[in-house]
C-alpha cells in the first residue's frame, strides 16, 4: 500500500510503502499460510485494513490518502480493496490481477492442475462445483464492480496465460460502461508481468503519476 504520511504537503515527494504479510503469506509457518483457506476477500482483506489502520494510528499515514497496489494476487487484493471497501483507498493499481476467481481457475493451464489441487482449488474452490463457483463469484471483484469509484490504473500483458487478459478487460469494460475513468495499459509483448525494460519504465512511470495525482507527490 502507498501511504501519504500524515501532515505531508501535497506536491512533495513523501511516500511511505507498507508491504503486509497478510495470512496466506509464506515464510511464517504452516498455520499462517493455511489461515488463508476460504478467506479471499474476507480475513485476508481484513489484514490489509488492520495494517492501514495501524499506519494511521502511528502517524505514518493520512487516512484520506492511502493507495493500494499489487500484482497477480496483489492485483486481486487491490480490486477487492476498491470493491469490498470502496471508501478506504484514494487510488489503486491492479497489475495483472484477478477479477473473476472462477474464470481464473478455469483458464489455468491444464498441466498445472496437480499443483493447483493443493493451492488454488483448496484455498479458493473448484468452479466446476456449483456451490463453490457461487462462493468464488461472491468473492470476485467483477461481481462488485459497480461499487468502484476509486481512481484505478490497470496493467496487463496480452500474452499472460496465468491471468488471462479477459480478467483485466472485463473490469475495465465494466467501469467504462458506467463512465468511470480508468487508465488501462496493455503490453502486447508481455505475459504475467512486464519484463521488457521499455514496458517496465512505461508501467512504473504511469504508477508514479497515478499516485502523485491522487495521493499527492512527485508528478514529474
Amino acid at each position: 500500500m502507498g501511504l501519504q504520511p500524515a501532515g505531508a504537503v501535497p506536491g512533495q515527494p513523501r511516500l511511505a510503502v507498507l508491504q503486509v504479510n497478510f495470512r496466506g503469506s509464506t515464510g511464517y509457518g504452516r498455520r499462517h499460510t493455511t489461515a488463508a483457506i476460504g478467506e479471499f476477500a474476507g480475513k485476508m482483506h481484513d489484514d490489509l485494513l488492520d495494517a492501514a489502520d495501524w499506519a494511521v494510528a502511528q502517524g505514518y499515514a493520512d487516512a484520506g490518502r492511502i493507495g493500494i497496489f499489487g500484482g497477480s494476487y496483489g492485483g486481486y487484493a487491490a480490486l477487492v480493496g476498491v470493491t469490498v471497501t470502496p471508501d478506504r483507498f484514494a487510488a489503486a493499481v491492479d497489475y495483472v490481477g484477478i477479477s473473476n476467481l472462477a474464470n481464473f481457475v478455469r483458464t489455468l493451464p491444464a498441466l498445472t492442475r496437480p499443483y493447483n489441487t493443493n493451492s488454488w482449488y483448496r484455498y479458493v474452490g473448484d468452479p466446476e462445483d456449483p456451490a463453490q463457483e457461487a462462493d468464488m463469484m461472491a468473492r470476485s471483484p467483477i461481481t462488485m464492480a459497480g461499487r468502484i469509484r476509486t481512481p484505478l490504473l490497470v496493467a496487463q500483458g496480452a500474452n499472460d496465460v496465468r491471468v488471462v487478459q479477459a480478467e483485466s478487460d472485463d473490469i475495465v469494460e465494466s467501469l467504462r460502461d458506467r463512465g468511470v475513468p480508468v487508465e488501462y495499459i496493455v503490453a502486447e509483448d508481455e505475459g504475467h508481468g512486464f519484463d521488457n525494460p521499455e514496458n517496465q519504465f512505461r508501467l512504473y512511470r504511469a504508477i508514479e503519476q497515478h499516485f502523485a495525482e491522487h495521493l499527492g507527490g512527485r508528478a514529474k
